[in-house]
């Protein structure tokens, strides 16, 4: 059973007409599930097109003694090959910080690190040159463990600490202290359109590039920054992408930069396809982080205080990191208020591929270490870990009066009756107390079957942390039969962004959402832009699609107030509307209708622009790093999810049972493709906690990288009771695009509840009296091993103690 959401009563030509508010299919669904949708691989290609493979090192650390490529340029079918002596500009790409060199120098950083290009005459040609190169490394020891890293202090950024008052004294004085620690392991972005590419030479030594990314203003930087020309003489278009999920935001950008040269330098349209392996090698993963806590807590399990550090495995380079961690810094207390705190983030460097953006940034991973107090505390006092979540969830005072509704950096939390409303609201749909009297039940009854419960929220930070990204443009057309095409810098990765766009200007200008288009992303529509990231786009894009088209619609009725009805005075300006495709003036026997097509002839005909562009910039935010303290968000999404579990304590198998989940998107943009969001978010969370597992050798290659080899969840491991609803009646208190809240990433973290309910079922092990450490991926192994020591544990506890004289 799959429920979904009631909808909200929205009037009935929001309802007719598919504007903002109402449930419409995905723009492009038809073309999705026909074959019709096209992707950079499905591009018609010029016939002189050259094909790219790369060069990658078999070698995780160490120095390059020796790279000998005559045999490689004198291969059959090779036009072209290039190394880092061949670029004619900037030869470090980083994103934000330096250190991503476009191909490696004397130093080899990673297995998979690019060494070089060739461009032949077909895919097959570059593939066979390239095995063709005499490689020669002076291989080093390579840095594989993010702690002894932290230890050494390597790291590709400095330390950040966020404190909030008198940590250590809370912790001294508690009445009860815990300690614990966790490894949260990565995940493959495993989009199913890999990193793609073609470059088109234009006049005047420009580009055109076509692009799997979600990031195409810093691409056309980086390219023209590689190419040493100005940014006007890159251009970049973005139709749609076959998933990106973050690993298109910084790591699309070296693939671009490469053909882009190749390029320039042949004269010919270069194609760059990377093949799922090599991806897989030589592209970042989510960041995995290795959390420790220290906290105390009073007889109730409300925390005291205490201190939480995470390092992430950062890779070779910054990338993303800085942000990264920050992000997990800021989502270190997830939905509690951890009292007088200190947080401290690391970013440890070693020799893997850069870690980069995944859905979520970090947040997932800050969440998992108070997710795992939480089960500590309340297996510690012999509660039920609902019962200590909901205790400290965040609120307006303790009982000593102390606020309890600011975060550890400063941040108040606003709209406080959301958490507590989704987690009672779900508490009851989802018959939690019931259930957990008939697996308790269940489990003193079962030696080998157990089952798991668990409930737990979401409290997740809405904007980019980097204050400067938090800006949006638009580029509104409207043509003289009255069709309209909406251009915005949003990019469109599957998750519904243009549909929304489109929705809103269907809202503002009155009109059936039919008669308005998107056209594909690109840089000389729409400049400046940001990434398509940080569960923005609808906010940013949304916000400024809707400036646009406001702009243009009061334009609209000045001219229309003096141009019709003349004889009478003309129009009244106040009173006039669009609606149902009309513009109207007036009310009652006085009402005048004019078809939208007609006053967009007049509005031409009147020589009034047709055109408008729009902006918005997020007002509020600041981060001050140098106090760790500020309002990073705009605000918060919340939401709640309860997972099922049965597990086989002899195998370690298990499988999810039921899921409900409640989820707040205040009032919903499109309710339909919210829902699948959300749906989608929950199952990619379950498998980074479950069975996504990357593997490296001792070497440091990277073994895990395919479908053979690395597991996502299929349709198969989706419950058999799968409930999803959207939180009804609490918009936004802030203004966003019609109050609605964000929803690409947030329910992604509704995940952490089958990792916490494999937790509940191991503990039924040892009558609930201890919570069992269980490190991610969850995996079958993993579980089985957990259990096996709770058993032993069992064992011993029950087993009578001999004296020291005892026989053996």
């Amino acid at each position: 059973m799959r429920t979904l959401t009631r909808l909200s009563p929205s009037p009935d030509t929001t309802e007719r007409q598919g504007s903002a508010g109402a449930p419409r299919a995905h723009e492009s669904a038809v073309k999705h599930v026909t074959g019709r949708a096209a992707y950079i691989d499905d591009l018609p290609a010029p016939a002189d097109t050259l094909h790219v493979a790369l060069g990658l090192s078999p070698v995780a650390h160490g120095w390059l003694n020796r790279l000998d490529l005559e045999k490689v340029r004198s291969a059959p079918g090779v036009v072209d090959v290039i190394t880092l002596a061949d670029v004619p500009g900037h030869t470090d790409i980083g994103p934000v910080f330096p250190g991503d060199p476009i191909f490696a120098g004397d130093e080899i950083s990673y297995v998979g690190q690019c060494l070089f290009a060739v461009a032949a005459e077909s895919h097959k040609a570059a593939r066979l040159a390239v095995k063709e190169a005499v490689v020669e490394i002076d291989e080093r020891p390579a840095c594989l463990d993010p702690v002894a890293a932290t230890e050494r202090e390597e790291f590709v950024r400095p330390t950040h600490v966020q404190e909030r008052g008198d940590w250590q004294r809370a912790l001294d004085g508690a009445p009860h202290r815990l300690e614990g620690e966790q490894f949260v392991g990565g995940q493959e972005h495993f989009y199913l359109e890999g990193q793609a590419c073609l470059v088109v030479p234009t006049e005047d030594e420009g580009v055109m590039v076509y692009t799997s990314n979600q990031h195409p203003s810093e691409t056309q930087k980086l390219v023209a920054e590689v190419l040493d020309i100005p940014f006007h003489a890159v251009t970049m278009e973005m139709r749609r992408m076959g998933g990106g999920f973050g690993g298109k935001e910084t790591q699309a950008s070296p693939w671009a930069c490469i053909a882009a040269i190749i390029a320039r330098r042949t004269g010919r349209a270069a194609k760059l396809r990377l093949p799922r392996a090599e991806d897989t090698r030589a592209t970042g993963k989510r960041h995995p982080f290795h959390n420790r806590y220290r906290l105390g807590f009073d007889e109730r399990g409300v925390l005291a205080g205490g201190e939480i550090t995470v390092i992430g495995d950062c890779g070779y380079s910054p990338d993303l990191s800085d942000a990264v961690v920050d992000r997990a810094m800021f989502h270190a207390d997830n939905a509690y208020s951890l009292g007088d705190a200190r947080v401290t983030g690391h970013r440890a460097r070693t020799n893997t591929a850069s870690n980069t953006a995944f859905r979520g940034f970090g947040g997932p991973q800050g969440m998992m270490i108070i997710e795992r107090a939480m089960d500590d505390i309340a297996r510690h006092l012999g509660e039920d870990p609902l019962t200590i979540r909901k205790r400290n969830l965040y609120r307006a005072a303790d009982d000593s009066g102390a606020a309890r509704d600011v975060t550890h950096y400063g941040q108040r939390v606003e709209q406080l009756s959301l958490l507590h409303d989704i987690v009672a609201q779900l508490e009851t749909s989802s018959d939690y107390w019931q259930r957990r009297r008939e697996i308790t039940a269940f489990n003193a009854t079962s030696p080998i079957i157990k089952k798991g419960l668990a409930l737990t929220p979401v409290k997740f930070g809405i904007s980019f942390t980097v204050q400067h990204l938090n800006q949006a443009g638009a580029l509104l057309l409207v043509y003289t039969d009255g069709s309209v095409m909406i251009n915005h810098g949003g990019t469109e990765m599957g998750q519904g962004l243009h549909t929304k766009v489109c929705q809103v200007v269907a809202r503002e200008l009155g009109l059936d959402l039919e008669r308005v288009r998107i056209s594909a992303t690109r840089t000389d529509k729409v400049p400046n832009t940001s990434p398509t990231a940080a569960s923005s786009g609808a906010d940013l894009n949304g916000q400024a699609a809707r400036d646009a088209a406001s702009k243009l619609r009061e334009r609209l009725f000045d001219f229309a107030a003096a141009h019709f009805d003349r004889e009478n005075g003309g129009l009244d300006r106040e009173a006039m509307r669009l609606e149902d495709g009309h513009l109207v003036a007036g009310i009652g026997e006085s009402e005048r209708r004019i078809p939208w097509g007609e006053l967009t002839q007049a509005a031409y005909m009147g020589r009034v622009s047709l055109s408008e562009k729009g902006f918005y910039a997020t007002p509020l935010i600041h981060y001050d790093r140098a106090s760790g303290r500020g309002r990073p968000f705009y605000y918060f999404a919340h939401g709640a999810a309860v997972a099922e579990v049965e597990v086989d304590t002899l195998s370690g198998e298990y499988r999810l049972s039921r899921a409900d989940i409640l989820h707040d998107v205040g009032d919903s943009l499109n309710p339909a493709i919210d829902i699948g969001q959300i749906e989608g978010a929950f199952i990619q969370g379950m498998g980074w906690l479950t069975s996504e597992e990357l593997k490296w050798n001792d070497a440091g290659r990277l073994v895990s990288d395919g479908p053979s080899t690395y597991k996502i969840p299929a349709f198969g491991d989706l419950p058999p009771t799968f409930n999803v609803e959207l939180l009804e009646g609490h918009p936004n208190s802030q203004a966003s695009i019609y109050r609605s809240k964000a929803v690409g990433e947030p329910p992604f973290m509704l995940g952490i509840s089958v990792w916490s309910a494999l937790r509940d079922a191991l503990a039924s092990l040892v009558d609930y009296r201890e919570s069992p450490a269980l490190d991610t991926p969850a995996t079958p192994e993993r579980v089985l091993m957990a259990a096996e020591t709770l058993r032993r544990r069992a064992e011993d506890a029950t087993s009578p103690r001999r004296s020291d004289h005892a026989p053996a």
